[in-house]
This record gives structure tokens, sequence and C-alpha cells, in this order.
């Protein structure tokens, strides 16, 4: 996923300080060894010239002088080496130091980038996803099959909750494998407490893994921020900015749709949001506590339309986890 503009600019600032940071650093150290060695400053300057003598016969024809200056260069850095030594400074103490050595903090090695503007740019995806937290907590490594049932069939279903818990955690490991390829959009439903937005947080932590760009968002704040985005005069760059990545965002999380206060404002940009997103090509995941009756009796035929057609759906099915965890813990 490429960064946007403002992005990639502000990764590439990061490492126009660290290179001025390695250049104080260095001048620091070579400050320190000037004031202790006097006589390393006078071969600095014995370099500095004779490198500006050797360019002047250069340009005035003199083939030998780059042999001359090799070998005048090589006497001086020995001599520098001797005196840094016997000050009980190493050897590489006035070479500059580098937080990525590879890259020697450019972000780029032959025209590629480097490892570490990856680490960057994944640690960007993390904080623009919103759960950056959350994700260290609730991945697909984390999730735990012990509070579901296993005894009884759920009705409807003709297998347990657990059995077809384990079905659903195979689909989303599935889904966030092969996204966006084979299927993009996801609704999960259920009541409060049974797994839609932990089961979310697991496919959005494989996704930015991969450096797929996830923006979460509860109801209330997305809608929030299309209310300052169309209303506000001082909304400013930021929310202009994420109501792009919004729309743009490869995907989008929206949780517990149906818990912020609906209007025929919101109605109308809920449609704008799925509807642009489907036909850019961009996925999206939405948790609600509503039926599908609800949903369109909250919103109207033409939002629902939109999601049947073209997310799958994945009920959920099971009592409140969270009470049940605390439950265990007080037993």
């Amino acid at each position: 996923m490429a960064l946007s503009n403002s992005q990639y600019n502000a990764v590439m600032r990061e490492y126009e300080q660290q290179q001025i940071k390695d250049r104080h650093d260095r001048d620091r150290r070579l400050a320190e060894v000037y004031r202790r060695i006097p006589q390393i400053e006078q071969l600095d300057r014995d370099i500095s010239t004779r490198a500006a003598a050797c360019a002047r016969r250069v340009l005035g024809g003199d083939p030998d002088a780059h042999r001359r200056l090799k070998e005048d260069l090589a006497d001086l850095r020995e001599q520098k080496e001797t005196l840094l030594a016997a000050a009980g400074f190493p050897a590489d103490y006035l070479e500059m130091r580098y937080h990525c050595k590879d890259c020697k903090d450019t972000g780029y090695i032959d025209g590629r980038r480097c490892h570490c503007f990856e680490r960057a740019r994944i640690q960007i995806l993390y904080a623009q996803s919103n759960i950056q937290d959350v994700l260290k907590r609730e991945n697909f490594s984390t999730f735990s099959f012990a509070y579901f049932d296993d005894t009884q069939v759920v009705p409807g279903l003709g297998m347990t909750e657990l059995a077809y818990m384990k079905l659903v955690f195979r689909r989303c490991q599935e889904f966030a494998k092969s996204f966006p390829e084979k299927g993009a959009n996801i609704l999960f439903t259920g009541t409060t407490g049974v797994g839609k937005t932990f089961l979310t947080n697991c496919i959005a932590k494989e996704l930015i893994d991969r450096y797929v760009s996830v923006i979460y968002l509860s109801s209330h704040d997305l809608f929030e921020i299309f209310s300052r985005y169309k209303f506000s005069r001082e909304a400013g760059e930021d929310v202009e900015e994420t109501y792009r990545h919004i729309l743009d965002c490869e995907l989008l999380i929206i949780d517990d749709l149906g818990t912020e206060v609906n209007n025929t404002f919101v109605s109308s940009q809920l449609f704008y949001c799925v509807n642009e997103r489907i036909n850019r090509k961009k996925g999206t995941i939405i948790s609600t506590n509503l039926t599908m009756d609800m949903l369109r009796d909250t919103y109207s035929d033409r939002v629902t339309s939109r999601i049947m057609s073209h997310y799958v759906t994945i009920p959920l099915y099971g009592g409140d986890i969270r009470m049940k965890k605390k439950q265990t813990s007080r037993d």
C-alpha cells in the first residue's frame, strides 16, 4: 500500500532529522578530539589542503595527481589513527554513526526502500488504524475458544457454539489471507459481547502486518468525522485528510453500527460511504447488534440492499464473553 503524500513526507522528514542528528553527533565527537589532540585538527587541515591542490593539478593536466593524493591521504589517516589510539579513542571514533547502517539514514538502498523504511511505514499504518494497542491483545494468536459452549446445538445451525465459532474463525483467517482477491466486505451481526469486534481486530492486525491500510472507527466517530467535514468551518486539513482516508483506505472497519444517534444525515452518509467504497473496490467490515430487518428500519432499503448484495453476512451466537470472563475470574 502506497503512503499518502503527507505520510511519505513525514517519513522523509524523520530521515532528514536523523541525518542532522548524525552530523551533530559526529561534530561533537570531532570537537572533543580536536580539544584533546590538536595535532589531528592540523592533520585534517593538511588533508583538505592537499585535496584542493590535487584538484588544481588534475585541472592542469597532471595525470599522476590522483595517485600521489591517495598515497598522501593514506599516510595522514594512519597518523590520525595512531594519535587516536594513543589517546584511548577507537579507530572509528570520528566516522559517521548511523541509526541504520544499511541505508545510512536515507531510507533507500540502490533506489529501493530500505527495511527501516518499511518499519516506519507499518508504524504509520498501525497508528492510522486507531487500534494499535488493542491489536497487541486481540489477534488470531490470542483468540480463545474457551468461552463457547460445546454441549448445546444452536437452533437453526445444527452445530454447537464452539463448532460454529471454529468455522467462523477459519473463515476470518481465510478472508485475511486472501484479501482483497476473494471477497472484501463482511457484516458481523450478533448481540453484545459475542466476539464481533475481536474478530475484526484479528483481521485488522493480519492485514496491517502485510502493509495493508486499515482504519477502525466506531460508528459514532465515523459520522462525527463526516459531520465535521460537511458542516464545520474549522474542520481543517486533518479532518479533510481523515475523510479521504476513510474512503480510500484498503479496509475500513465500522464498529457498533446502530449505536450512533440516527437521522437523515447519518443514513445518507452511510449509504454514500458504503456505496463509494464498493465503487472504489475497497474492503469494509461492519459489526452491528442489529438484525437485517432492524438495519432496514433504522437506515433505508437502499443501504440494506447494498450491504446484502456486496457483503458476506456472518452472524455470531452465544452469551456475552466479557461477562463469562468476569465470572471465570471470580470463580
